[in-house]
């Protein structure tokens, strides 16, 4: 496989992308945090060769991105009032959402029945995002290696392992989001990430 590399600036980097990734291609573009790898996220075939492509321990979750709160009942069910809120106070932004999975949603994403949701701040993730519905994404890196931060990075790890890179520059967080647990009575924060407990803890508590 040749990995296509092409500018975020370019007009019809976005279509082009869409294309791939209805085509069952493994898509990289920036988001706020780190350099993100997609698929589709309905067609277990299309998740299974994220985990591939990864190298990635099939027993690790895969997250969701979406464009806006408003997609969220496309891959969650019953979000619940603390999700909402949080949701409301911090997307976008670097903070998943670990919801009740809608049931849509194939196996292989998570052991568990349940997703990880993100609405990322980024402009060309959200363009992209707003052409394709929900993507599947994970880092853009081996397993275990470096996180990635610009195109360069994405092709020391993966080149000729994914379809297409959309470059659109550095990252500007470097740092994966924070991943919250909002399914349990008490939120657990599963990923130390931007934001701390003590914030999370201060948007849920605000009247």
């Amino acid at each position: 496989m040749k990995t296509e590399v092409i500018k975020a600036s370019n007009p019809v980097a976005i279509s082009h992308a869409r294309d791939v990734l209805n085509n069952g291609g493994l898509v990289v573009f920036p988001t706020d945090t780190v350099y993100g790898l997609a698929v589709l996220p309905y067609w277990k075939e299309y998740v299974e060769r994220l985990y591939i492509v990864k190298r990635r321990d099939a027993s690790r979750a895969i997250a969701v991105l979406i464009s806006d709160v408003s997609d969220l009942d496309k891959v969650a069910i019953s979000p619940g009032e603390v999700a909402i809120r949080l949701a409301g106070k911090f997307w976008p932004g670097p903070l998943t959402i670990v919801l009740p999975r809608h049931p849509d949603l194939p196996d292989a994403l998570s052991v568990n029945p349940t997703i990880g949701v993100r609405v990322p701040d980024h402009p060309v993730a959200i363009k992209l995002l707003q052409a394709t519905g929900p993507l599947a994404v994970t880092s853009a890196n081996l397993s275990g290696s470096d996180n990635t931060n610009s195109a360069a990075e994405v092709l020391s790890q993966l080149d000729g392992r994914v379809h297409l890179i959309i470059d659109g520059g550095p990252t500007p967080g470097g740092i994966p989001s924070t991943v919250v647990d909002c399914t349990v009575p008490k939120i657990q924060i599963l990923r130390q990430g931007p934001i701390s407990e003590e914030e999370l803890l201060q948007a849920i508590n605000q009247n």
